[in-house]
């Protein structure tokens, strides 16, 4: 079962996961996002992705952070393009210090609690969120040109590249396709019929919306939309299909 809700810290999400016997692995989207996970005692980053990820199981129970865009570098310390579709043993960034943290958190009540003290902890002694990095994932969310964004941020095309490399782990037109179809996604899953949920998105039409999500998403529009009803009952297509990701990486859609 999996569950998500606002986390203390300002634009992250705090999720659990319990996995249940013969449950079968989905791919989980890119979304811009960086997550830090505990899977039954040990301490993970899952970097920003630019194709579906498929999960391999080896936990059944698992905590996350999935961070705001841009967020997850300064607090881990290190910059997002490093750990560009990789899952990466926190111990590989932290040492010793991230085998203790995952122990502790293991006997701890609440474990996603203690994950999200940690998470706290850690961004308390972090630089503060770049507001300009926050504007530039605002404007390409809601479907602005690159190069608009660039000028409304007092950025030039090299800077904003280089930034964005850096806070998300791609360029800044990487990151717009992606949050592009997650829009197109979201509104498919709420039922808009194809044709309009890519208007509605950004997208040129149906086909543009199409090939999107079998280059991103790994699958047909009409295999996501059939994997919802499967994951889920015949209501599923209304409902987030994260909750069916074995795995979150940072994604607010599986497919």
């Amino acid at each position: 079962m999996y569950e998500e809700h606002p986390a203390l810290l300002d634009g992250a999400v705090l999720w659990t996961r319990a996995l249940r016997r013969a449950e079968p692995v989905r791919p989980v989207l890119p979304d811009g996002c960086m997550d830090l996970i505990w899977a039954d005692g040990s301490l993970l980053v899952a970097g920003p992705d630019t194709t579906a990820y498929v999960p391999g199981e080896t936990a059944t129970r698992y905590a996350g952070i999935r961070f705001a865009p841009g967020d997850a570098p300064g607090i881990l310390g290190v910059p997002a393009h490093e750990l560009r579709d990789r899952r990466v043993a926190l111990a590989e960034l932290w040492g010793g210090e991230a085998r203790r943290l995952g122990e502790r958190i293991a006997e701890a009540p609440d474990p996603a609690a203690a994950l999200e003290d940690l998470a706290l902890r850690r961004a308390a002694g972090a630089p503060a969120p770049d507001p300009l990095l926050r504007a530039v994932v605002a404007r390409l969310d809601a479907g602005r040109p690159v190069a608009e964004t660039a000028d409304a941020v007092g950025l030039g095309a090299r800077q904003l590249h280089r930034r964005s490399l850096e806070a998300f782990g791609y360029g800044p037109k990487t990151l717009a396709r992606i949050l592009r179809i997650q829009r197109a996604l979201t509104l498919v899953r709420a039922g808009v019929p194809y044709a309009a949920a890519a208007l509605r998105a950004g997208c040129a039409d149906q086909a543009h919306l199409a090939r999107e999500t079998r280059a991103l998403a790994g699958m047909t529009l009409s295999a996501y939309t059939a994997s919802l009803v499967v994951a889920g009952g015949a209501g599923a297509a209304g409902a987030s299909a994260k909750s069916e990701t074995p795995l979150p990486s940072g994604s607010v859609t599986t497919a």
